[in-house]
């Protein structure tokens, strides 16, 4: 079984991929460890034989023999006038790792080469590096060409580096951006597919295929390489299985600045789409010399040494161990809580809590939808608690944003939960993220009243007010689950007023329950849509609450006008009403119902004045913006409760 890297796109995430890892049943690793060995001793025997033939050319005496281990011994006699060939092949023998009688053979990991378990969060990579240093290298080395040998092609590949990780970087990067992989192949067991010759023909192989390249090509540059077989957590992977007999995978290591190090050149180089299986390049920088702390989550090698760990782990606690996927550190994520992968509902309730290493947007999936969970965005991180809707066995799946416009599953957990409180169900509309944050404040919504995500109300009212930045619109709608509300009902229960460069939104709820206060921003000057932003869960547990709508408010209902009373949008039957609002820039403003009843301007700058209902269904206030102007505009709109 041959892994690959996947994409597995989860419902409502947008462009998203979870990056998992495929795997083509059957091209098994029959006696994988001997017959890696087997191949790579055929390819050594190609190659140098051909390098024999070309020196033999240049009137060189080649002398080659095998011990018993397939190691290959070359003495080369050579005459005095072919110096520069003579210094030309030393350079190259001393970037092998030689033992005291000249043989080449890769010495096997010692202490030297292990790095500490658990991870210590200084680096991604195995040993100090910025990738940043292999732009050029990385733009070159991704535009060499297909050649017709792999000498040819290595020769090209690294004219432009300067040392052994440069030449190894040249390698890593042709493979990931030149060789698909051949899910196909792995499927009908097609050995052929993976020998090199084949390989840059068909520019398609499989996991062991990819490995053996990897290990040919760094050789032929003159770099220690091995392959590593072993078992993986690619796609199929279930929480906790276990692994026992052939191994599904095939990596390498690779000698540099005197240590072993570890890469993956399979899933550095892109995805299968495991609906269509059909492959995309799409380059992880994760697997080049990855940390062996952070390796050992998905890759578990038949020889423990080549864990390069210390203490190595058992296959037990690889099996049991949490499997952070390579997006959750390419998202600069630092640790999760729990760290393990199944957890249980306390009193029907889960926790859990991601660290970061800077703001980040997140989401979270249970069972496949964005619902029964509060998730809030810390400055470096988030918390998440999650409220199972049944008992039993539940997937949580949790995304993160980073830098990119692109959500990518980061962790997964198994949830157990043998008790639902209901009590504490959530309404369906309440979106991700809840209550205010960072991203809030990067939105224009600074200062709020309320940080705390849930507000308790005893008699079903509320108010929450913050700053806005200048230039920035607010829109606000209230959601819940029980009983029809349309879009107009749910910005009605909600009644905004602006004072002193602050926003307040007034809250009324039309019954006792769960209500999701959704805000949303736009720029005022920029087309589009508002955007949402955070809610606020808003709970209410007195059953005699039932609060009527706002009135209903119109497009000259200005940003910066004050409703002071009536706050109810109904009013009653054969009574005379108080109207008090602070309305700015008008010239006059009167109520119209059965009659019309004009509104005077006080000291303290409200108009003031009253109405009689008797008669009439509606009642509205309405403006007249300029003494010159003739015809008033309705601002607000009130119903009249029926007799």
């Amino acid at each position: 079984m041959l892994h690959h890297r996947v994409q597995a796109e989860a419902a409502q995430v947008l462009s998203g991929h979870a990056c998992a890892h495929c795997s083509g049943e059957g091209a098994g690793f029959q006696g994988v460890a001997n017959g890696i060995r087997k191949w790579q001793k055929r390819e050594a025997d190609d190659h140098h034989g051909h390098r024999a033939e070309k020196q033999h050319l240049q009137q060189t005496q080649v002398i080659t023999s095998y011990d018993n281990q397939g190691t290959q011994l070359t003495v080369e006699v050579h005459s005095r006038d072919a110096t520069p060939q003579l210094l030309k092949k030393f350079t190259l023998a001393n970037r092998l790792q030689g033992d005291k009688n000249g043989n080449t053979r890769p010495r096997q990991p010692g202490g030297k080469d292990a790095h500490a378990y658990p991870w210590d969060r200084s680096s991604l990579k195995s040993m100090s590096l910025d990738v940043r240093q292999f732009e050029k290298l990385d733009t070159y080395a991704s535009q060499v060409t297909v050649k017709s040998g792999l000498d040819e092609l290595v020769d090209e590949l690294v004219q432009e580096a300067q040392s052994d990780l440069e030449r190894v970087r040249a390698v890593w990067i042709w493979i990931c951006h030149h060789i698909e992989y051949d899910l196909l192949a792995a499927q009908q067991k097609d050995r052929q597919a993976f020998k090199p010759t084949d390989i840059l023909r068909t520019q398609k192989t499989n996991c062991d295929g990819y490995a053996g390249l990897f290990e040919k090509m760094c050789r032929i540059a003159g770099v220690q390489c091995l392959t590593v077989p072993g078992y993986s957590k690619g796609f199929g992977y279930q929480t906790g299985q276990s692994f026992s007999g052939e191994f599904d995978h095939a990596w390498n290591a690779v000698y540099l600045e005197g240590r072993w190090h570890l890469v993956d050149s399979t899933w550095g180089s892109g995805l299968v789409d495991k609906t269509t299986s059909k492959f995309t390049f799409l380059y992880n920088e994760f697997y080049f010399l990855t940390h062996p702390a952070l390796f050992i989550e998905d890759h578990f090698p038949d020889n423990k040494n080549w864990q390069l760990l210390k203490p190595a782990q058992s296959l037990q606690q690889f099996e049991n161990s949490m499997y952070h996927k390579s997006e959750f550190y390419n998202k600069g994520m630092l640790s999760a809580h729990p760290d393990t992968p199944m957890i249980r509902t306390v009193n029907g309730k889960a926790t859990v809590t991601l660290e970061s290493c800077a703001p980040t947007l997140f989401m979270f999936m249970l069972n496949g939808k964005q619902e029964h969970g509060l998730l809030s965005l810390r400055e470096n991180g988030m918390r998440l608690e999650v409220y199972p809707p049944t008992t039993g066995t539940h997937q949580l799946q949790i995304f993160a944003k980073g830098g990119s416009e692109i959500y990518s599953a980061v962790l997964e957990y198994t949830l157990k939960c043998n008790y639902v409180d209901l009590g504490a169900q959530l309404p369906s509309e309440l979106h991700q993220p809840v209550g205010p944050s960072w991203f809030s404040e990067q939105m224009g919504i600074v200062k709020p009243s309320h940080s705390h995500p849930i507000i308790h109300t005893t008699d079903g009212r509320c108010a929450v007010s913050f700053g806005v930045d200048e230039g920035v619109s607010v829109l606000a709608s209230l959601h819940g689950d029980e009983g029809p509300m349309t879009e107009e009902m749910q910005r009605r229960y909600i009644f905004q007023v602006h004072r002193e460069k602050r926003t307040e939104l007034k809250v009324q709820l039309p019954r006792a329950g769960k209500f999701a206060l959704k805000i949303f921003v736009k720029k005022r000057q920029e087309p589009g849509n508002y955007i949402f932003v955070f809610n606020y869960l808003v709970s209410c547990t007195n059953t005699k609450v039932n609060w009527p709508m706002f009135p209903e408010s119109f497009g000259n209902w200005g940003p910066d006008n004050e409703l002071l009373e009536p706050l109810s949008g109904v009013l009653p039957a054969n009574r005379n009403v108080a109207f008090k609002l602070k309305l700015h820039g008008i010239a006059k403003a009167l109520v119209k119902g059965q009659d019309t009843w004009p509104l005077t301007l006080n000291r303290e700058g409200f108009w003031e004045g009253s109405c009689s209902t008797a008669g009439c269904q509606e009642v509205y206030v309405m403006v007249l913006e300029n003494a010159n102007h003739n015809f008033y505009s309705y601002i607000l709109k009130y119903q009249v409760n029926a007799q």
